[in-house]
């Protein structure tokens, strides 16, 4: 076990979620390798939220509010870090959840359900009835036809670009969490949230309940309408660029 008050203490956190996700048979090995890669960006963040994506995370709430066929589409790691905030923002929204893999197993599929439904999703596809995507070069080019197929708008943290790209070609809205600015996702998405995939969960679901409280459309079409993506992300390589030259200077 380790202390609360170990400097660590949330990355270690985070690891071991993953660990013993590998272990119950959810999280693919690959997975424990992206996990690294992306803890090497959330260092040079800084380890924290970014006004960036403060913003960016109430645009994609917009879009999930405004959509006629959003979908969240989850794979194992997501499922291991943040099952509690996935249910909790299907409850939100009424939007189903869709089980995407790039190492696909129908077994593993099945454990992500079971592990996601005990935490309290209810709305879970599987891809029992799957259709093809087009110009995937993966296993998730394999998509629930009532889900991510039929979707308007897809949120796909932790995913790939070779999907994400095919479908914003599809004519889809794709919001992401990626802690890289420069990754194939983050370019490709309609809205990109650059930060922690735990942190940007929790802030969406914070968003989508003041969003709640209150008569919004015109504010939500508002936030839509001035979002541009490529400043977005511009404005995330700034971030980095300043906190590395904070620590170097």
């Amino acid at each position: 076990m380790v202390s609360t008050n170990h400097p660590r203490y949330e990355s270690l956190n985070r690891r071991d979620l993953l660990v013993e996700g590998y272990k119950s048979g959810i999280v693919s090995i690959h997975g424990l390798i992206a996990q690294g890669r992306g803890e090497a960006f959330d260092y040079l963040l800084g380890e924290k939220t970014s006004d960036t994506a403060r913003h960016a995370t109430k645009v994609a709430c917009a879009y999930l509010l405004t959509a006629k066929h959003p979908v969240i589409s989850v794979n194992g790691n997501t499922a291991a870090l943040v099952p509690k905030e996935i249910a909790e923002l299907s409850y939100l929204t009424q939007i189903p959840v869709e089980i995407n893999l790039f190492h696909r197993s129908e077994d593993r599929i099945a454990r992500i359900a079971e592990h996601l439904h005990a935490y309290g999703t209810e709305n879970i596809l599987t891809g029992v009835d799957a259709v093809t995507l087009p110009k995937v070069a993966s296993q998730r080019a394999a998509v629930d036809r009532r889900g991510i197929f039929q979707a308007d708008t897809v949120f796909v943290p932790l995913e790939d670009g070779d999907r994400a790209g095919a479908l914003v070609r599809s004519g889809k809205t794709v919001i992401s969490v990626d802690l890289n600015p420069l990754s194939r996702t983050a370019q490709a998405s309609t809205v990109t949230i650059v930060d922690e995939v735990t942190r940007a969960m929790k802030n969406i679901n914070t968003s989508l309940r003041r969003f709640a409280e209150k008569d919004c459309f015109d504010e939500l079409e508002d936030l839509k309408s001035s979002f541009d993506n490529r400043k977005n992300l511009d404005a995330s390589c700034r971030t980095l660029l300043r906190h590395l030259q904070s620590v170097v200077s």
